[in-house]
C-alpha cells in the first residue's frame, strides 16, 4: 500500500514529495494515518522490538504466555493472542519435542516406598516435599546424565549432578549438593520413581542419616512425577535441543548456565503467577 510506504520511509523523504511520486493527496494520506488499524499497525511497530528483545533475552525460549507476562511486568498492556500474531508474523517459535528415552531401570530387588506424593505436588511451606529424577543429555562423545531435585514449593532446582555413568553416586551428588544448600528439617519428603539408584542402600542410608522420608512412584506412571519429568520437557525444549554438545564439558557448561542462571533467576514460571522460583521465593520471606 502506498500510504504504509509513506509511512515507513517519513524519517527518510519529505511526506508531500513522496504523495507527489505516488500520486497521492497528501490529505488522504495524513486522513488515513487517524484510522484505527493505522495506529494499531504503529503500535505493532512498536511492541515488535520488544517482543523480539524478550525472546532473545530468554535464549529463545519464550512462547508467547511467557512473553505476554514479561510484558506486563515491564507495565506494557497487551494480550497473548496478538503477541502470538506477532511472533508468527516474525517467524519466533518454540523448537519441537524430540523422542523420549528411558533412563529408569526399575526392574531390580530394591524396596520400594510408598508413594506419599499422590500427586499432590502443592507444598505450604520451603523444604516440605522435593522430587527427584534423572535425565539424559545427548552429546557427540556419549551420553551426559543429568540428576535434579526440586523444590515443589517454589520449584526451585536446589540440587543437581552430572555424570557418564547411571551410578547411584549421581542421585548422591544432586542430594548432597540439596542438603548442603538448603538444609532441611527432619520429615522432608523426598519423592522420586522407583529406579535402582534411588533403591540402593547408599541412597537410602543417606536420606534415613539426615531425616528425609523416601517416597517412590508408582510404577511406570510418570505422572506420579510430573513436576519432574514436566522440568526436564522444559529443559530439553529451552535449551538442549537448540545446542549440538561435542563432549561432556560443554554440556555442563550449559546446563550449569541453564539451571544456576537462567531457570532459577529468571525463567518465569505459570505456577508462581509467571515469577522465577527464586523471584517467588525473595517476596515469599519480604
Amino acid at each position: 500500500m502506498r500510504y504504509r510506504f509513506i509511512m515507513e520511509h517519513a524519517g527518510e523523504y519529505p511526506i508531500r514529495v513522496m504523495c507527489r511520486v505516488l500520486q497521492v493527496a497528501a490529505s488522504g494520506y495524513y486522513a488515513w494515518r487517524q484510522r484505527p488499524h493505522c495506529r494499531r499497525y504503529e503500535d505493532d511497530e512498536k511492541v515488535c522490538p520488544l517482543i523480539r528483545q524478550t525472546f532473545d533475552q530468554s535464549h529463545g525460549t519464550y512462547g508467547s504466555p511467557r512473553i505476554t507476562a514479561e510484558l506486563r511486568f515491564s507495565g506494557y498492556q497487551i494480550n497473548e493472542k496478538r503477541v502470538a500474531r506477532l511472533m508468527q508474523m516474525m517467524g519466533l517459535a518454540a523448537t519441537a519435542p524430540r523422542r523420549f528415552v528411558v533412563t529408569t531401570d526399575s526392574d531390580h530387588d530394591g524396596p520400594i516406598a510408598p508413594d506419599l506424593i499422590q500427586q499432590d505436588f502443592v507444598a505450604e511451606s520451603p523444604n516440605r516435599k522435593w522430587v527427584s529424577d534423572i535425565t539424559y543429555i545427548p552429546t557427540s562423545a556419549g551420553w551426559l546424565y543429568l540428576c535434579v531435585v526440586i523444590d515443589l514449593w517454589s520449584r526451585r532446582v536446589v540440587g543437581w549432578s552430572c555424570s557418564d555413568s547411571l551410578a547411584t553416586d549421581l542421585v548422591l551428588g544432586a542430594t548432597r549438593m540439596a542438603l548442603l544448600e538448603r538444609g532441611p528439617a527432619a520429615g522432608c519428603i523426598f519423592h522420586s520413581d522407583r529406579g535402582c539408584q534411588y533403591a540402593s542402600a547408599e541412597f537410602r542410608d543417606l536420606l534415613r542419616d539426615r531425616g528425609l522420608v523416601q517416597s517412590m512412584s508408582r510404577k511406570g506412571c510418570c505422572y506420579d512425577n510430573a513436576v519432574a519429568e514436566s522440568f526436564f520437557h522444559s529443559l530439553k525444549i529451552d535449551w538442549v535441543h537448540r545446542r549440538t554438545f561435542a563432549n561432556h564439558e560443554e554440556a555442563q557448561q550449559a546446563l550449569f548456565v541453564y539451571l544456576a542462571v537462567f531457570y532459577n533467576r529468571t525463567r518465569r514460571h505459570s505456577t508462581l503467577g509467571y515469577l522465577s522460583p527464586m523471584s517467588f521465593e525473595q517476596q515469599a520471606v519480604a
